[in-house]
């Protein structure tokens, strides 16, 4: 095997790994004290949490790594599936840096391989391949925004087609046979489609040992997912001992609901907040959850301690407006992943849009006036401004108090307007300044 910074991770020719020494089989194998150190880390490892999978293995690889100091290596992986990474993906990525802050080596995984076979998690139909093409297109976006959370000076950025490429058809057929069909249909997903008569492909069963194979070749200690990824990383647990290591441990956390505070946040389901959209957008779109979501997302995904969130908490339920909590959470996930003057910034723009006022920054647009110079009804103007689908869904928009022309509501659906420069808006987050000439 070669090594890269120190790590071996690449199989030569296809080949597995050979088995070594397994730290569990060792005759006397040391052990270490529980310090408060160790217990903070746990403590840390804990919040917000599903399940630590097994708790006690993991305080005895902290402790190790407290009384040697060698780092823990800690691995997430995220297929590419799309271009941009959403708040739902940053709750495993805080997990990360809190456990990158207390000095352990975390190991940002893109799995640029695995997407070519799909994540059959949670899917009720076979999950359709991405092609090599659109793989590298997100890939690219990946590491840019994950560091907007992780310290891009202590992270690994790795692929995992470094050493699954050259595995080959000799090794994909040894490391299918480390694991059972029998243990495979235990997962929910697929003994639930099977019952059900519907299809699974044979390629499916190949995306857990390759997730897990992933495990093997980073010696990872730890690995983190979405509790829809429990499955996944059990595989990796177990395949780390059928090629002689000590087993990883696993750390699974609650799939975080969208906006809709029913659903998982997803683009499909159009629920998301992208951690690169414009700071007044993404402000905007925390102060719409419910105050009810707002707690866990409170828990998922704020820096804050426990005691300060829980101190807000009993404020609100002591009376205090919860608007303000959600207020101070949006400025909190805006400014992480723009900055403190854009919060600032968002903050009152928000406060324009609520009280009628016209943002600083829209867009703009110039447009002809009718024929001869003829004037533009309302209509007809909010289609071309793209403010509306027809000229139809313009005059609906007006019917329910919708529309203004700077800042005035208006109830006229025969206003039309000439030469002239204007601020159109539907809504409370649509603008458009229009000059008619």
């Amino acid at each position: 095997m070669c090594s890269i910074s120190g790590f071996k991770i690449r199989p030569k020719s296809g080949s597995l790994p050979q088995p070594h020494t397994i730290f569990m089989n060792q005759a006397s194998p040391p052990t270490y004290p529980v310090t408060d150190r160790v217990r903070e880390a746990l403590a840390v490892s804990l919040r917000g949490c599903d399940e630590l999978i097994p708790q006690e293995e993991w305080v005895k690889k902290l402790a190790r790594s407290e009384a040697t100091g060698k780092p823990l290596r800690i691995k997430l992986g995220l297929d590419p599936t799309a271009p941009d990474i959403h708040l739902g993906h940053t709750v495993v990525l805080n997990k990360m840096r809190q456990l990158q802050d207390l000095g352990h080596t975390v190991i940002f995984l893109i799995g640029d391989f695995t997407s070519m076979i799909g994540d059959p998690s949670g899917r009720n139909t076979t999950r359709p391949p991405l092609t090599a093409e659109q793989i590298k297109l997100n890939a690219e976006t990946y590491y840019r925004q994950a560091s907007l959370v992780l310290d891009p000076a202590k992270t690994e950025i790795r692929y995992n087609s470094e050493w699954s490429d050259p595995l080959g058809a000799r090794g994909m057929i040894q490391l299918a046979s480390r694991y059972t069909v029998a243990r495979m249909m235990e997962r929910n997903d697929f003994h639930e489609r099977f019952k059900a008569g519907q299809s699974i492909s044979v390629h499916e069963f190949l995306y857990p040992l390759m997730q897990g194979y992933d495990s093997v070749a980073l010696e990872s200690d730890l690995e983190l997912g979405g509790t829809d990824q429990k499955f996944n990383l059990l595989v990796g647990r177990q395949l780390q001992s059928e090629y002689g290591q000590e087993p990883q441990c696993i750390l699974t956390m609650p799939l975080l609901e969208g906006l809709d505070g029913v659903e998982k946040m997803s683009k499909s389901k159009n629920n998301y907040i992208g951690i690169s959209e414009e700071p007044n957008t993404m402000f905007a779109k925390v102060l719409s959850i419910s105050d009810v979501l707002m707690w866990k997302w409170y828990t998922l995904l704020s820096f804050q301690s426990e005691a300060a969130i829980a101190a807000l908490q009993a404020e609100v339920a002591a009376g205090r407006n919860p608007k303000d909590a959600k207020v101070a959470l949006a400025k909190e996930i805006t400014a992480r992943f723009h900055s403190a003057a854009a919060a600032d910034a968002a903050e009152q723009d928000f406060i324009n849009r609520s009280q009628g006022g016209i943002p600083d920054q829209i867009d703009e647009m110039e447009l002809g006036l009718g024929e001869g110079g003829a004037a533009l009804g309302i209509g007809a103007l909010l289609k071309m401004a793209g403010l509306a689908d027809s000229g139809g869904a313009g005059n609906r928009l007006i019917d329910g108090g919708g529309v203004r022309v700077d800042s005035a509501v208006v109830s006229d659906k025969g206003l039309k307007l000439g030469a002239g420069t204007y601020v159109l808006q539907v809504g409370k987050r649509k603008f458009v300044r229009v000059t008619l000439a």
